[in-house]
């Protein structure tokens, strides 16, 4: 982030001084680290700042929340798709293993995937997995997901752009 202020820091400034309490004890019920809940807590405001527009809510806390909320379950998905890829790695014969920066570099890879797979919408993101990896059709699909079979291959040009995106960054 840069070190330029953002044009609505104050309104995040009120809103963090007003409700940050409110929000870190909220975090805290719904999350078993208290470390954890004050990291996502500060993150919220971040998210805050990096906004090109923001309005004051009519309803602060619940407006916290649910930017809360999803990064919670950022948190949550990332942490399941950490533990999945270790129980794999646990099913590779100690030899073959790759080594422990390697396994990072994967991991930190794996995350990157998933934020930008996070982009697409549900039904997109689906589409996309279903085909990459589990070699479905586009009917196949279709069926799965009770969509037509051009709009199975909409969601796949979203999923790849977004893959076009990772790589090399927004087209121009």
């Amino acid at each position: 982030m840069s070190s330029a202020p953002s044009p609505h820091s104050e309104l995040v400034g009120a809103l963090y001084r007003d409700h940050r309490g409110w929000l870190l004890a909220w975090l805290r019920r719904n999350v078993a680290c208290p470390q954890r809940a004050e990291d996502l807590s500060q993150d919220t405001f971040v998210r805050l700042l990096g906004r090109d527009e923001l309005l004051t809510p009519r309803e602060p806390r619940a407006f916290l929340v649910a930017i809360a909320k999803g990064l919670l379950f950022d948190y949550f998905r990332r942490a399941a798709l950490e533990q999945a890829y270790l129980t794999e790695l646990m099913l590779i014969p100690e030899g073959e293993q790759p080594s422990v920066e390697e396994q990072q570099l994967i991991l930190e890879d794996l995350k990157a995937i998933d934020r930008m797979l996070g982009k697409l919408s549900t039904k997109a993101r689906a589409a996309f997995l279903y085909n990459r990896l589990d070699g479905l059709t586009h009917a196949e699909i279709a069926d799965k997901l009770g969509v037509s079979v051009p709009r199975v291959r909409q969601y796949l040009a979203q999923g790849i752009r977004q893959c076009y995106i990772a790589l090399y960054g927004e087209p121009t």
